[in-house]
């Protein structure tokens, strides 16, 4: 699949190449439509700790490519990429250098939540670090019914927040198993994060969250610089130039790396829900 010419051409619409440098193209040209990046280097779930060195580097260079290339760009990892699986220590010096690297060049990085069981881990994680440089910040998934209380401390210290939905299949003892139950998640929690947030980012591509937090802001006038939208890379294309035009803030989520198809499948085993909200994706602008 990897080689297959057909594959390359479904993974072009969602993943920027297989290098870095693809990626800076496609964030020159994301930037040129006025829309901000974030960028993923493929690769989670790292089998040693030279892999997870292997990563650390990649995420240097990327800082390193988006100072020199002047990009309007962050970046995001998954602490499983960094090593969180094979030792929690290493894992956290390896992000520590990343997030000291991005605060001398005045830069952010965004610490991905993955399954629940790393939830823990993961905002210690991020609280420790953000103490010390103020230059990380992390991800809530609103289908938890853990991430009021999560959000309301990440508040109170001042630490920035991406709102997703959750990609995760969780059991329902820790999460919220109906649609409907979400979305309520997803909006008192945006709503919260507007209100009392740091420069929070909605990550969303369904409308109704979208209008439903655009309602809010217009409502207690939130100035549009205070927040950010965030979507996938080649996602509700139309949509993004929509909100860019409308003059909202917007990010775009944009993962490069060879690792591609590993990436795509686990993406499409863990929630089946996954694999429609792609091929729907396929076929619209």
């Amino acid at each position: 699949m990897e080689t297959s010419s057909v594959a390359h051409k479904l993974s072009e619409r969602f993943v920027a190449g297989d290098s870095l440098q693809t990626a800076v193209e496609a964030s020159r040209r994301v930037n040129a439509d006025g829309t901000r990046v974030t960028l993923d280097y493929l690769g989670e779930n790292v089998h040693s700790l030279d892999e997870a060195l292997v990563s650390r580097d990649m995420y240097l260079r990327s800082l390193e490519q988006i100072s020199s290339n002047n990009l309007d760009a962050n970046v995001s990892l998954k602490l499983t990429q960094f090593g969180m699986d094979l030792s929690e220590d290493a894992c956290r010096q390896n992000v520590r250098e990343l997030v000291c690297a991005a605060a001398k060049c005045g830069n952010f990085v965004r610490i991905d939540m993955e399954s629940s069981e790393y939830t823990d881990r993961t905002l210690r994680l991020v609280t420790d670090l953000h103490a010390e440089t103020q230059s990380c910040g992390a991800v809530i998934q609103a289908y938890l019914f853990r991430s009021e209380k999560d959000i309301a401390m990440l508040c109170e210290r001042g630490i920035r927040v991406r709102l997703c939905k959750g990609a995760y299949l969780e059991p329902a003892a820790v999460a919220f198993q109906k649609k409907n139950d979400v979305d309520a998640s997803f909006v008192r929690l945006t709503r919260k994060l507007l209100s009392d947030g740091t420069y929070p980012a909605i990550a969303t591509h369904d409308e109704r969250m979208i209008e439903a937090t655009l309602e809010f802001v217009k409502t207690n006038r939130i100035a549009h610089d205070r927040f950010e939208f965030q979507m996938l890379y080649g996602i509700r294309r139309d949509l993004q130039k929509r909100l860019v035009a409308d003059g909202y803030r917007l990010r775009l989520y944009i993962p490069f790396g060879e690792a591609w198809y590993p990436y795509f499948m686990r993406r499409l085993a863990e929630r089946p829900a996954n694999v429609v909200f792609l091929a729907r994706n396929l076929f619209r602008e």
